[in-house]
């Protein structure tokens, strides 16, 4: 029998000081049994950093969404979708591979990678020369410390609030706060 994803339902307020972008989120994420909550978490994060393209390249009238994720390597961790129907931006988690990078930007218009982890760096090591000519391609570095200590907060039902300012992340429960401080390296 095959194990079922598990539901998270989460209250994110998001405050972009720098885009001008105020919203309140209702999402549910989706845990593929064999995902982390430290994964689940920075898409949670990839989210955040990016929902002001929501106003900024679809006016408002787009889609904000988690995809299949782990389920479906075809489809985005995060993605925004316009009105026609258009992969406006695509976020994938983790360390992928190069060739579903190239496939994101040839269907997306913006593709960001947000790994994180302690084999990052080799991820990077490895990949970095394949991928320098993806003109469309964002790789962002998610600390290892702030990407396990997001980890803990991971709850069926989460209340979040993510300000953005000055290039880095607030994340609050509303009991602790943990600042994300992400490093572009593409």
């Amino acid at each position: 029998m095959a194990l079922k994803s598990t539901i998270f339902k989460v209250q994110l307020a998001i405050a972009d000081i720098e885009h001008g972008y105020y919203a309140d989120h209702a999402l549910t994420l989706a845990r593929h049994p064999s995902e982390t909550d430290e994964r689940m978490m920075v898409r949670l994060v990839a989210l955040a950093l990016n929902a002001h393209w929501l106003q900024d390249l679809c006016q408002g009238d787009g889609t904000l969404a988690f995809g299949a994720g782990l389920s479906d390597p075809e489809d985005p961790d995060v993605s925004l979708t316009d009105f026609t129907g258009q992969k406006r931006l695509w976020m994938e988690v983790g360390q992928p591979e190069d060739r579903p990078l190239v496939k994101a930007c040839q269907k997306a218009d913006q593709v960001r990678v947000y790994c994180f982890h302690h084999a990052a760096e080799v991820w990077w090591k490895g990949i970095e020369s394949k991928l320098t000519r993806l003109d469309k391609l964002q790789v962002w570095r998610v600390p290892t410390e702030a990407s396990q200590a997001l980890a803990k907060w991971a709850q069926r039902s989460m209340q979040l609030q993510a300000t953005v300012q000055e290039g880095s992340l607030l994340m609050s429960d509303g009991q602790e706060s943990l600042e994300i401080e992400c490093l572009r390296w593409k």
